[in-house]
Protein backbone atom coordinates (compact mmCIF):
# COMPACT_ATOMS: atom_id res chain seq x y z
CA UNK A 1 0.00 0.00 0.00
CA UNK A 2 2.89 2.40 0.75
CA UNK A 3 3.86 1.86 -2.99
CA UNK A 4 1.18 2.84 -4.26
CA UNK A 5 0.39 5.41 -2.18
CA UNK A 6 4.05 7.02 -2.97
CA UNK A 7 3.05 6.61 -6.88
CA UNK A 8 -0.11 9.05 -6.12
CA UNK A 9 1.81 11.36 -4.07
CA UNK A 10 4.19 11.60 -6.79
CA UNK A 11 1.27 12.41 -9.61
CA UNK A 12 -1.43 14.35 -7.76
CA UNK A 13 -0.27 17.51 -9.00
CA UNK A 14 -0.77 15.97 -12.29
CA UNK A 15 -3.89 14.23 -11.42
CA UNK A 16 -7.67 14.71 -10.81
CA UNK A 17 -10.95 12.96 -9.11
CA UNK A 18 -11.96 10.30 -11.91
CA UNK A 19 -15.06 12.54 -11.99
CA UNK A 20 -13.50 15.93 -12.81
CA UNK A 21 -12.97 16.82 -16.70
CA UNK A 22 -9.79 14.54 -17.58
CA UNK A 23 -6.36 16.65 -17.01
CA UNK A 24 -3.84 18.83 -18.75
CA UNK A 25 -0.59 16.59 -18.37
CA UNK A 26 2.93 16.97 -19.06
CA UNK A 27 5.94 14.53 -19.81
CA UNK A 28 8.24 13.85 -16.64
CA UNK A 29 10.86 12.45 -19.36
CA UNK A 30 11.48 11.23 -22.69
CA UNK A 31 8.47 9.68 -24.19
CA UNK A 32 7.07 5.93 -23.28
CA UNK A 33 9.02 2.76 -24.73
CA UNK A 34 7.54 1.44 -27.52
CA UNK A 35 5.00 -0.51 -27.43
CA UNK A 36 3.17 2.29 -25.08
CA UNK A 37 1.47 3.93 -27.10
CA UNK A 38 3.07 7.36 -28.25
CA UNK A 39 -0.02 9.82 -26.59
CA UNK A 40 0.96 8.17 -22.89
CA UNK A 41 3.07 10.51 -20.43
CA UNK A 42 5.10 9.51 -17.48
CA UNK A 43 3.59 10.63 -14.11
CA UNK A 44 5.90 8.89 -11.85
CA UNK A 45 8.92 8.28 -10.77
CA UNK A 46 10.32 4.74 -10.33
CA UNK A 47 7.79 3.46 -8.10
CA UNK A 48 9.31 0.97 -5.39
CA UNK A 49 8.18 -2.68 -6.33
CA UNK A 50 6.32 -1.27 -9.87
CA UNK A 51 8.58 0.90 -11.91
CA UNK A 52 7.38 4.55 -13.77
CA UNK A 53 3.91 4.92 -14.90
CA UNK A 54 2.14 6.24 -17.74
CA UNK A 55 -1.08 7.23 -18.34
CA UNK A 56 -3.18 8.53 -21.52
CA UNK A 57 -3.95 11.72 -20.25
CA UNK A 58 -6.78 12.56 -22.26
CA UNK A 59 -8.82 9.33 -21.20
CA UNK A 60 -7.70 8.36 -17.81
CA UNK A 61 -9.22 6.78 -15.84
CA UNK A 62 -10.78 5.31 -18.39
CA UNK A 63 -7.50 3.70 -20.02
CA UNK A 64 -5.31 1.60 -18.80
CA UNK A 65 -1.98 2.00 -17.11
CA UNK A 66 1.35 1.06 -18.04
CA UNK A 67 4.47 0.75 -15.76
CA UNK A 68 7.94 0.10 -16.67
CA UNK A 69 10.93 -0.87 -15.60
CA UNK A 70 14.71 0.02 -16.86
CA UNK A 71 12.42 1.01 -20.12
CA UNK A 72 11.09 -2.51 -20.49
CA UNK A 73 7.35 -2.58 -20.17
CA UNK A 74 6.85 -4.42 -17.29
CA UNK A 75 2.82 -4.05 -16.31
CA UNK A 76 -1.02 -2.84 -17.13
CA UNK A 77 -2.70 -1.33 -14.77
CA UNK A 78 -6.43 -0.45 -14.06
CA UNK A 79 -8.34 1.19 -11.48
CA UNK A 80 -11.99 -0.21 -10.53
CA UNK A 81 -14.95 1.27 -7.88
CA UNK A 82 -16.38 -0.79 -5.93
CA UNK A 83 -19.76 0.83 -7.11
CA UNK A 84 -18.88 -0.22 -10.63
CA UNK A 85 -18.93 -3.90 -9.25
CA UNK A 86 -22.07 -3.98 -7.62
CA UNK A 87 -23.62 -2.13 -10.15
CA UNK A 88 -22.97 -4.91 -12.30
CA UNK A 89 -20.86 -2.59 -14.74
CA UNK A 90 -18.96 -4.98 -17.05
CA UNK A 91 -15.06 -4.56 -18.38
CA UNK A 92 -14.02 -6.09 -21.93
CA UNK A 93 -10.45 -7.01 -22.32
CA UNK A 94 -8.99 -3.83 -20.13
CA UNK A 95 -6.68 -6.00 -18.26
CA UNK A 96 -4.05 -6.94 -21.49
CA UNK A 97 -0.76 -6.75 -21.78
CA UNK A 98 1.05 -4.87 -23.96
CA UNK A 99 1.60 -6.65 -27.85
CA UNK A 100 4.74 -9.08 -27.28
CA UNK A 101 4.16 -9.84 -23.42
CA UNK A 102 2.15 -11.94 -21.39
CA UNK A 103 0.76 -11.47 -17.95
CA UNK A 104 3.02 -13.27 -15.29
CA UNK A 105 0.03 -12.37 -12.33
CA UNK A 106 -2.14 -10.17 -11.18
CA UNK A 107 -1.73 -8.56 -8.15
CA UNK A 108 -5.52 -6.29 -6.89
CA UNK A 109 -4.87 -3.70 -3.74
CA UNK A 110 -8.16 -2.57 -2.19
CA UNK A 111 -7.93 1.07 -1.33
CA UNK A 112 -10.55 1.68 0.65
CA UNK A 113 -9.84 5.20 1.06
CA UNK A 114 -8.37 5.81 -2.07
CA UNK A 115 -5.52 7.78 -2.29
CA UNK A 116 -4.24 11.21 -3.81
CA UNK A 117 -5.55 11.10 -7.97
CA UNK A 118 -8.18 8.93 -6.71
CA UNK A 119 -9.41 9.39 -3.63
CA UNK A 120 -12.70 7.61 -3.24
CA UNK A 121 -12.32 3.54 -2.49
CA UNK A 122 -11.36 1.40 -5.15
CA UNK A 123 -9.22 -1.47 -6.16
CA UNK A 124 -5.75 -1.24 -8.11
CA UNK A 125 -5.76 -4.18 -10.03
CA UNK A 126 -1.56 -4.51 -11.66
CA UNK A 127 -1.37 -7.36 -14.33
CA UNK A 128 2.83 -8.04 -14.24
CA UNK A 129 4.68 -9.11 -17.22
CA UNK A 130 7.24 -10.44 -14.67
CA UNK A 131 6.93 -12.63 -11.67
CA UNK A 132 6.38 -11.52 -8.44
CA UNK A 133 9.74 -11.68 -6.69
CA UNK A 134 11.16 -9.61 -10.04
CA UNK A 135 9.67 -6.64 -9.30
CA UNK A 136 9.45 -6.41 -5.83
CA UNK A 137 13.14 -5.51 -6.25
CA UNK A 138 12.23 -2.69 -8.68
CA UNK A 139 13.22 0.53 -7.47
CA UNK A 140 14.14 0.00 -3.93
CA UNK A 141 13.02 2.74 -1.70
CA UNK A 142 13.96 3.25 2.10
CA UNK A 143 13.08 0.15 4.39
CA UNK A 144 12.97 -1.78 1.54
Amino acid sequence: MKKVLFFFAMAATALTVAAAPAPTMKAMGPPPPKPIPANYVAVSPCVPGMGVHYIDPKTFPASPIYGTYQGKPVFTEVMVTPKDLSAGKSWDNVLRPLPGFTIDHVDIDFEPHGHPGMTFPHYDIHAYYVPHAVHMKYCPGPGM
